[in-house]
């Protein structure tokens, strides 16, 4: 009799979520997810901390283990050795990320955090590790979005505090949108697969990555001119942080280390010209507030 409220959690969870529908045994039997540890042993200095959304998948989701894992996990653990750190990563709803950081808890974060023009007039940017664009998922069975003029009059579902939802807000009264935001990104896509939602709207790692995880979801449109780094942002009055960040990545993109992490998680391994294998010159996105053109420097050896 005991057991039969955990079975009812897990029976009604796997039907909201079928992307997370095989770790909820692990779940429910553990505390609630928190904390990921990563990095260099702890030694005098204390633990450097970030935060994930952990629902992120392939960049940050539960890990049958305990805490989570994906691209994000891999990448700054690789970051924290370089640094000779020990870094504790939080998992919280991403619309929470960057109001704590600002607040102080975290000293940067490491989910994948989009740069905008407005994001980058109050917080401090590395330079891209990831390309981004925006990318439509539907339900399989409903025909392709050639162009913007097919979401008229639709409802579309975003991760909550995203660009992706900002980007909705803006056009909401030209294609007459209605938007959906959610807590998580499973959350977003099971809501076009149970028909409250037309499209989904993410970026195009996490679209792709959940079409091969639910039959019932596929990547659709890309929109056009969307391309965006996908970078570490940490407070406007941490530029030490900021730049010693951005000359970690760079050794990383030398060595390979980001390009073989991607293709890991992603499943190709990424062109010549992509920020994977790309140097940018000086200290964050190039054209954008923040920038500091003084030339990297980065001691990779």
């Amino acid at each position: 009799m005991q057991d039969r409220p955990r079975d009812a959690i897990r029976e009604l969870h796997a039907l909201r979520h079928p992307l997370l529908a095989a770790l909820l045994g692990t779940l429910l039997a553990a505390p609630a997810l928190a904390q990921t540890t990563v990095g260099a042993p702890a030694g005098n200095q204390p633990p450097l901390r970030c935060a994930v959304d952990g629902t992120y998948a392939p960049h940050a989701f539960p890990s049958l283990q305990g805490g989570v894992q994906g691209f994000q996990i891999d990448l700054f653990d690789a970051i924290a050795k370089r640094l000779g750190r020990q870094l504790v990563i939080d998992s919280a709803s991403f619309s929470g990320l960057i109001p704590a950081m600002n607040a102080g808890r975290y000293d940067f974060l490491c989910a994948p955090v989009t740069v905008t023009p407005e994001r980058a007039a109050s917080l401090l940017f590395t330079e891209g590790y990831i390309w981004t664009e925006l990318q439509f998922g539907i339900k399989r069975g409903t025909p392709p979005i050639r162009s913007e003029e097919d979401l008229r009059g639709k409802a579309i579902s975003v991760n909550k505090g995203t660009p992706y939802e900002q980007w909705v807000r803006n056009n909401a009264e030209r294609l007459n949108l209605t938007l959906l935001a959610f807590d998580s990104q499973p959350d977003a896509v099971q809501a076009v697969i149970q028909g409250r939602a037309y499209a989904n709207l993410a970026g195009n790692t996490v679209v792709k990555y959940s079409a091969t995880r639910t039959p019932q979801f596929i990547a659709d449109f890309v929109l056009p001119g969307t391309r965006f780094h996908w970078a570490t942002p940490v407070r406007q009055d941490n530029a030490a942080m900021r730049n010693q960040l951005e000359e970690t990545i760079e050794c990383l993109k030398k060595d390979g280390t980001i390009a073989k992490l991607s293709e890991k998680w992603f499943g190709a391994a990424p062109k010549e010209d992509d920020a994977e294998r790309v140097t940018f010159p000086g200290y964050g996105p190039p054209n954008l507030p923040g920038y500091d053109p003084a030339p990297v420097r980065a001691s990779c050896g």
